[in-house]
């Protein structure tokens, strides 16, 4: 059984007995219907379980529901004997975007306090961007992901004492000894090929097959290419070619999608694709980092709309595209192969696990800085350069981001593979394990932001 961190907040939520519903959205097989399933079951003596994804594709019990006492009525056809007292009965709503009248009709199960409930979906984020009638004040929104590396980590073995060692001396800016160095960054390595999905993470504890991994991930990739299909077939194309076009990207140098390689078409705007770059972000299957060329704090007041970086969700699922069973680029560190994708994607990935919204600096004079995170704590801008390769202290951006007076920042983050924690100038050097602590509520450290 992996763990997720995202099951005390559920459990916290429904022992809080909050009267809002809570609504746990995010990519498919990131393990919402599992961690919802087991905290349910232990919390309430009576558990129901709707998967409309299943009824759509069934008997379609649920399609033409549109008041709670139809609901009722169809759900006591299936869970009868179980519909007891509010305090002993939770309803699992799952994948409740292939029914999107039951977004509104949260409201008045809410209203009507029968039961508790909870709901998930993985298209959720498309599904809620094109609802008119969201109801605000009757949910309780939360985004869920697929293993971050902490959690991986603890799949592998390390305690919660372990993990908040790691994290004192992160913020101490003690530096690992060389055998814990050498243990962190192999399972670093080791999580570039596995990457958080929990059935890749699973195998890989149970058996460590490389090609099994591999056809997981492969089955995925095609599985949220499918998903894509239930759109127009204009549409669909578009998503899938753009979508296709990610791996091949992120190993260029800017890492930014040219708009008239989508259908290579001359003329074509980022406002041609809003729709395709809308689906890709709200599905949760790639995450956004828009482009900022005149930083100011809160970062975004000055993004520009117009350029982005998409990557993808899962780095396993980058390198399995990029390496598929060749496990030696990755693991023995070959200097003719550039990482600097599987790198970046991982940091992408844990920074918005981490609840940031990231940015990264577009200047035409100045170069490009990887990263942008807004710093709440001091009211500023951190810059994150991130470096795969043995020349990690060359990074003439960041140096020139940095030496701009007018820009709201005192420090910068550099991470590579190397072990030592130190502080050059305005930048603290940190090996790449460490961005999982990261967090977006508290700072980094008094001798990193001052």
């Amino acid at each position: 059984m992996l763990y997720r961190k995202i099951e005390s907040f559920i459990r916290d939520h429904l022992e809080s007995k909050n009267n809002k519903i809570l609504l746990i959205e995010g990519a498919r097989q990131i393990g919402k219907t599992y961690i919802i399933r087991k905290v349910s079951k232990e919390l309430f003596e009576n558990y129901i379980e709707v998967n409309f994804v299943l009824d759509a594709a069934g008997a379609k019990l649920f399609e033409n529901v549109h008041s709670i006492e139809d609901f009722y009525f169809t759900l006591s056809t299936v869970a009868g004997d179980k519909m007891k007292d509010r305090e002993n009965t939770i309803v699992f709503l799952d994948e409740i975007q292939e029914y999107p009248q039951f977004i509104t009709l949260l409201k008045f199960l809410r209203e009507d306090n029968r039961f508790e409930y909870i709901a998930s979906g993985s298209l959720l984020g498309v599904t809620l961007a094109e609802t008119t009638s969201i109801p605000i004040g009757s949910i309780l929104h939360k985004r869920m992901y697929q293993l971050d590396f902490e959690e991986f980590l603890i799949a592998n073995g390390f305690s919660q004492s372990a993990i908040d060692s790691l994290e004192e001396k992160f913020r101490t800016n003690v530096t690992l000894e060389p055998a814990m160095h050498d243990r962190m960054m192999d399972l670093f390595k080791k999580y570039l090929i596995v990457g958080g999905l929990p059935d890749c993470v699973n195998t890989f504890i149970s058996t460590r097959n490389v090609m099994a991994i591999r056809q997981i991930q492969t089955d995925i990739t095609n599985y949220y290419k499918a998903d894509a299909g239930k759109r127009d077939e204009e549409r669909k194309l578009k998503i899938r070619r753009i979508y296709d076009m990610l791996p091949l990207v992120m190993q260029s140098t800017k890492k930014r999608i040219v708009v008239k390689n989508i259908e290579g078409i001359k003329g074509k705007r980022y406002s041609n694709y809003i729709d395709e770059f809308d689906y890709l972000i709200n599905s949760g299957i790639s995450n956004e980092v828009k482009a900022v060329s005149t930083p100011v704090y809160p970062l975004c007041q000055t993004q520009n709309k117009n350029l982005l970086k998409l990557y993808m969700n899962d780095v396993g699922l980058l390198s399995n595209i990029l390496y598929r069973n060749n496990t030696k680029p990755i693991l023995e560190n070959v200097r003719s192969v550039n990482l600097g994708a599987l790198y970046e994607t991982v940091v992408a990935s844990q920074l918005k696990a981490l609840d940031h919204n990231l940015f990264y600096y577009d200047n035409r004079s100045n170069g490009e800085v990887d990263f942008l995170i807004d710093d709440y704590e001091n009211l500023a801008v951190l810059p994150i350069e991130v470096k795969s390769g043995r020349d990690y202290m060359i990074h003439s951006a960041i140096n020139k981001f940095l030496a701009n007076p007018e820009y709201p920042v005192a420090r910068g983050v550099v991470l590579s593979n190397d072990r030592e924690i130190k502080t050059v100038g305005k930048i603290t050097y940190y090996p790449i394990y460490f961005i999982m602590f990261f967090k977006s509520s508290v700072d980094y450290g008094k001798d990193l932001l001052l």
